[in-house]
């Protein structure tokens, strides 16, 4: 009884830490996110990425690196945040995915 609290308990901890988070996939066959770099900036360590892939434009957030406007490029997937407030930009992103960097 006391090990189906415990895991009870440790669940619900785990559900209320990533409550509000996902891991975005876009669709359940995509490996990463990819698009043409429209707007790009950098702040507090990190680069943002404004990625145009089909019209739909998509924030991507990723530790500080160089990108070049007009290029194709592919990151990996990440936790998608939602009203994202940055506070080195002083700017809400409606909706950004935080990854760990390009697809190599």
């Amino acid at each position: 009884m006391k090990r189906v609290l415990m895991l009870s308990v440790v669940v619900l901890v785990f559900v209320v830490l990533v409550a509000g988070q996902k891991v975005y996939s876009g669709s359940e066959k995509a490996s990463s996110l990819s698009g043409k770099v429209i707007e790009t900036m950098d702040s507090g360590g990190y680069t943002y990425v404004c990625l145009e892939k089909n019209g739909k434009k998509t924030w991507v957030a990723v530790p500080q690196m160089k990108v070049v406007k007009g290029k194709n490029m592919s990151f990996k997937l990440g936790t998608e945040m939602i009203n994202f407030k940055s506070k080195t930009l002083n700017r809400t992103f409606d909706r950004i995915i935080f990854s760990e960097g390009p697809v190599k």
